[in-house]
């Protein structure tokens, strides 16, 4: 049997929580179309009749404007030293940008990246492409690096996945499993909680709030037939306090309900869910609530 971790970088809503989902065949990360929905490095393991791979889904790449926003960058780039190869997943719809050169350059020029750690172009969501679209975008991307592998897929569909699967275990060592045959993930039935719930604050919310919404769950009981959970939305002004709870608390009710029922799909019982939205300010910049919402990566 083979064992290796594969890191997946790139820049943000190009589909790398999409594609930990779908090799895991579960959902562990949440998705969204806005930007910077992954905050946090996420441990998935795939396994296959090969063996088993250690996913590492991690923050989109981009420009830092605030200290939330530089620790999600470094948390991206410190899961390439943890890795035995890496993906780099592009939107395959559109030629490289400047933001796109900008996220390759930042992972060719990581000096502590060894110089034999295998780097894999994933040109993500070829399903929503006709097939002569697919090849400008291959040689557009391949005059940026040194890529070890190019690899047309669809996240969403599976399309492809296959081979992404097959071309990772060629690259890794035969050595025990480092997990047991039904661990999926790290992540704690807390965090996973206030995940779905910012998950589905996103989705009900307008596009400038995501950035601005952080979930903190203060109390989670796991009783005989039902698990409790109360949770604190934080947002950093007045008026994004007042979308979360829309007009007479409508939109507040709907996202609990949302939040309530996947979390009892997920913990296979019932949930009761208790809301409230808090305002503080700043909080993207301020290292003690970073802490406390559980934003935290090594220097």
């Amino acid at each position: 049997m083979k064992f290796g971790t594969m890191a997946i970088l790139g820049c943000s809503n190009v589909g790398k929580s999409t594609l930990v989902n779908t090799l895991v065949n579960q959902k562990i990360a949440i998705v969204s179309d806005k930007p910077q929905t992954t905050r946090s490095r996420i441990l998935g393991v795939a396994h296959f009749p090969q063996g088993q791979l250690a996913l590492l889904d991690t923050p989109g790449l981009h420009r830092p404007w605030h200290r939330l926003n530089t620790l999600m960058v470094r948390t991206a780039l410190n899961a390439i030293d943890d890795a035995d190869v890496l993906a780099v997943m592009v939107d395959g719809r559109n030629l490289p940008g400047s933001i796109d050169r900008f996220v390759v350059d930042q992972i060719f020029s990581r000096h502590e990246r060894p110089s034999a750690l295998p780097v894999f172009l994933l040109v993500n969501k070829i399903d929503l492409m006709r097939k002569r679209h697919v090849l400008p975008v291959i040689e557009a991307y391949r005059q940026l690096g040194e890529w070890t592998e190019i690899v047309p897929v669809s996240a969403k569909t599976g399309l492809n996945v296959d081979r992404l699967i097959a071309l990772a275990f060629d690259r890794v060592v035969e050595q025990e499993d480092a997990f047991d045959e039904d661990f999926v993930t790290d992540q704690s039935w807390r965090h996973l909680a206030a995940e779905i719930i910012r998950e589905k604050v996103i989705d009900s919310t307008k596009a400038e709030l995501p950035y601005a919404v952080a979930v903190k769950v203060d109390e989670f009981q796991e009783e005989a037939n039902v698990t409790r959970i109360a949770a604190t939305i934080v947002v950093e002004k007045p008026g994004q306090k007042a979308i979360v709870i829309g007009k007479s608390g409508e939109r507040l009710k709907a996202i609990g309900t949302a939040a309530r029922l996947e979390l009892a799909k997920a913990l296979a019982g019932r949930v009761f869910l208790e809301l409230h939205v808090k305002v503080k300010s700043a909080w993207r910049n301020d290292d003690r609530w970073l802490g406390e919402l559980g934003y935290v990566t090594r220097p």
